[in-house]
C-alpha cells in the first residue's frame, strides 16, 4: 500500500461539471477528512492565511473523473478559494476560478477539465487563499505531508472531500477517532486500516473521518464535535454513500470526564443507526478494542468495555459488527492488545494491528 504513485491521465474532450460523470456514472466520495476548529496552539489555522498556498497530497481509493469539496464549517466570514489545481489542472467553480466559501457551508468544484485518476492514486491539490481569511477550519494530523506557501505541514485545512466517477463496489465512510484517523502508522505510508480496506476491495471508496480523541458522546474543544454531533455534516452529506462504520467509544471510556454507563454508549450508537436508516444507509459497528498499558486505563474502564462489545456483538444494535476487539486482543490477556499489533502505547495498533482490522471488516456488511 505505501508509495502508491500519482496517476492522472488526460481525457481529452471531458465535459465540465454535472451531478454525473461521463456516461452517467454517479460521483462518490474518494478521499474525505472532517473537520475541527482551531485552537491556539494551531497557529496556522488559528492565524489564518493571506496571499497563502495550501497544498494536500491525498491518497484516493477510487479513480475516474474528479472534483472537490471544500468545508468552512468552523468559520465565521466567507473565505475566498481559489485558484486552485488538481493533478495540475485549472479547477473551476461555476466556470469561474474562484468562488467563495460561505460560514458553517461546504463549496463543491465543477468537473476537472481533462483529469482522469486511477484507483489508489495520490492526487496533490494545490489551493491559493487570498485572505486574510480569519482562522480555518482544517483536519489536524492526516499522517501525510502537505505544505503551506512550502512549509510541510500535516494538516488539511478547507479541503474536505475529493469525489471521483469510477466506484463500482462499497461505497463507506468511517466515523471513527485516533485509530482510524492513523495514529500508530507511519506518515505518508498509507497503511491506515481504512486505506488497506480499500485495497483489499478492488472498485470501491473508502472515506475516512477519523480524528485523534473524538468521542461518540460528549464534544471538545480541541478534538471536535462527538460522533452524534458531526454526523449529520461528516456523514450524511458525502455523495454516492451506501454505508458507514462507526468505531467510536474508546475516548468516551478514557478521557475525563469518563463515561461509564454502558446504557448511554448504546443510546448514543442506536441514535446513529437510527439516523443512518433514515437516510437509506447500512450501518456496522466496531467493538472497543483493549487499551490495558495506557495511562488512563482501569479495570474498571475495562469492565464498562465488555459490557458495551457483549451487547454490540448480539446483533441488535447495527446492522453489522466488526469484532475489532477479538481482531486485535491477546488471548492471555484479553483487555490488551497484542503485542505484535501494539504501537508501544498500549492504546494504538501499528501497522501490523491496522492491517488487522481491515481484515475483520467483512465486505459483504458492506454491500
Amino acid at each position: 500500500m505505501a508509495g502508491v504513485a500519482a496517476v492522472a491521465v488526460a481525457a481529452p474532450g471531458a465535459r465540465a461539471a454535472g451531478r454525473t460523470g461521463a456516461a452517467g456514472s454517479r460521483w462518490t466520495t474518494s478521499w474525505a477528512t472532517a473537520q475541527t476548529a482551531p485552537t491556539p496552539s494551531d497557529t496556522v489555522a488559528s492565524a489564518g492565511l493571506t496571499d497563502g498556498v495550501h497544498t494536500a497530497v491525498v491518497r484516493l481509493s477510487a479513480g475516474g473523473r474528479v472534483r472537490l469539496r471544500y468545508g468552512n464549517a468552523f468559520g465565521a466570514v466567507p473565505i475566498l478559494v481559489g485558484p486552485v489545481t488538481a493533478g495540475g489542472r485549472p479547477v473551476t467553480f461555476d466556470g469561474r476560478p474562484r468562488a467563495w466559501l460561505a460560514p458553517g457551508a461546504s463549496l463543491t468544484s465543477d468537473a476537472v477539465e481533462g483529469l482522469r485518476v486511477a484507483e489508489g492514486a495520490r492526487l496533490s491539490v494545490e489551493t491559493r487563499l487570498p485572505g486574510p481569511t480569519g482562522p480555518l477550519s482544517f483536519h489536524r494530523n492526516t499522517h501525510a505531508s502537505h505544505t503551506v506557501d512550502g512549509v510541510r505541514t500535516t494538516s488539511v485545512f478547507l479541503l474536505t472531500g475529493v469525489e471521483t466517477t469510477g466506484a463500482e463496489g462499497p461505497v463507506l465512510a468511517v466515523l471513527g477517532d485516533s485509530i482510524a484517523e492513523g495514529v500508530g502508522t507511519p506518515d505518508d505510508a498509507d497503511l491506515r486500516w481504512p486505506d488497506q480496506l480499500a485495497g483489499r476491495l478492488p472498485g470501491s471508496a473508502v472515506a475516512n473521518l477519523g480524528i485523534s480523541g473524538n468521542r461518540l458522546l460528549l464534544n471538545d474543544a480541541r478534538f471536535g464535535p462527538g460522533g452524534q454531533a458531526r454526523f449529520d455534516r461528516d456523514v450524511l452529506s458525502l455523495p454516492g454513500l451506501r454505508t458507514v462504520l462507526v468505531h467510536l467509544g474508546v475516548n468516551d471510556l478514557q478521557q475525563p470526564p469518563s463515561q461509564t454507563d454502558p446504557a448511554l454508549f448504546l443510546a448514543g450508537y442506536r441514535q446513529l443507526v437510527l439516523r443512518a436508516r433514515n437516510a437509506g444507509l447500512r450501518i456496522v459497528g466496531a467493538t472497543i478494542a483493549p487499551f490495558e498499558g495506557w495511562v488512563r486505563w482501569t479495570p474498571e474502564l475495562d469492565t464498562v468495555r465488555q459490557q458495551v462489545n457483549r451487547t454490540v456483538r448480539t446483533g441488535r444494535v447495527f446492522d453489522a459488527v466488526a469484532d475489532f476487539d477479538a481482531a486485535l486482543l491477546d488471548p492471555a490477556r484479553p483487555s490488551q492488545l497484542l503485542p505484535a499489533y501494539d504501537s508501544g502505547d498500549g492504546l494504538h495498533p501499528n501497522s501490523s494491528g491496522h492491517t488487522a482490522l481491515a481484515a475483520a471488516v467483512d465486505r459483504r456488511h458492506l454491500l
